[in-house]
């Protein structure tokens, strides 16, 4: 006589037998729905107050940013004069009593005008600027 076995992953009710025997666990299918709702509730509630937490940080951020840069425009009008005659890099050269004003800093990348030039803007290195004006060593961001 032969044997037959029965297989439990050869049924293809396995995912509705877990949620009815879930439901009997939890008191029912009304308990279940109120569980799943409460947990996608709390998740929300979680995700919200990240939300919130990480929009308060990058406003604090903006300001911070926005902050730094009003010192530099504010900075900005200062006139300097080049003392040393020199060439950047990128060929650009510089006479004594050349004129330039900074338009914006990121690192050792200065943006300058330079006074009585047609082809402005210009990226210089700031370590230059120090080394050949009165360009102070401290740069115009504090």
């Amino acid at each position: 006589m032969d044997t037959i076995e029965e297989s439990v992953d050869m049924s293809n009710l396995g995912g509705y037998q877990k949620l009815t025997t879930f439901a009997k666990k939890v008191g029912g299918p009304g308990n279940l729905v109120v569980l799943i709702a409460g947990s996608g509730v709390a998740v929300g509630a979680i995700a919200v107050k990240a939300g919130e937490f990480a929009v308060k940080k990058g406003k604090k951020a903006i300001i911070k940013r926005k902050e730094k840069k009003n010192d530099l425009s504010i900075k900005s009008d200062m006139i300097y004069t080049v003392e040393k005659e020199a060439e950047s890099n990128e060929g650009l050269k510089f006479r004594i009593g050349d004129k330039f004003k900074v338009l914006e800093c990121d690192g050792d990348a200065i943006l300058i005008e330079l006074l009585e030039n047609d082809n402005n803007p210009y990226f210089v290195s700031e370590k230059l600027l120090k080394e050949i004006s009165d360009y102070p060593d401290k740069g115009v961001i504090s």
